[in-house]
């Protein structure tokens, strides 16, 4: 279940009732915890929080007519999905989360590369999910990605 939508605030409109609270409260605690430079878009046909191409003119490798995707929301099918794609490219930050996971949720931690799924809202960790947005600036991720594609 894709959410069809033009704009961020139709997305946000169209997210199913019973996610609208937790949906709001994740978008919040994102938007107030992410370092300066990052900018809200729809992105991939998600809540997307990407480096303008103000700030890195050479965009997405895969389409660099994009500004460089960093961090996306999605309420999905069977539930609300958390992308970080620094959580994908730094070993570190991984290792971090997966050791602070478990200290916020009794659940196991249901992840992909890049993807944290909630099934259960109630267990949405937005405390640890405000500190995974602030170890990382723009600069920090632009460093990294560039030293990631160098290396393929």
């Amino acid at each position: 279940m894709q959410i069809k939508a033009d704009s961020v605030e139709e997305y946000l409109a169209n997210v199913p009732e019973e996610r609208k609270e937790a949906f709001a409260k994740l978008r919040k605690t994102i938007v107030e915890n992410l370092p300066s430079g990052f900018q809200e878009c729809l992105s991939y046909g998600m809540v997307g929080y990407v480096i303008p191409k103000s700030i890195y003119p050479d965009g997405y490798h895969c389409d660099p007519s994009l500004p460089l995707p960093f961090m996306s929301i999605a309420s999905q099918k069977n539930f609300v999905a958390l992308y970080h794609s620094g959580i994908y490219a730094d070993p570190d930050l991984l290792k971090w989360w997966q050791q602070e996971y478990p200290k916020h949720v009794k659940t196991k931690l249901d992840m992909g590369k890049s993807c944290v799924r909630f099934k259960n809202v109630k267990h949405i960790p937005y405390e640890l999910i405000a500190e995974l947005c602030e170890k990382m600036t723009p600069e920090d991720f632009i460093n990294i990605y560039e030293t990631n594609l160098q290396k393929k």
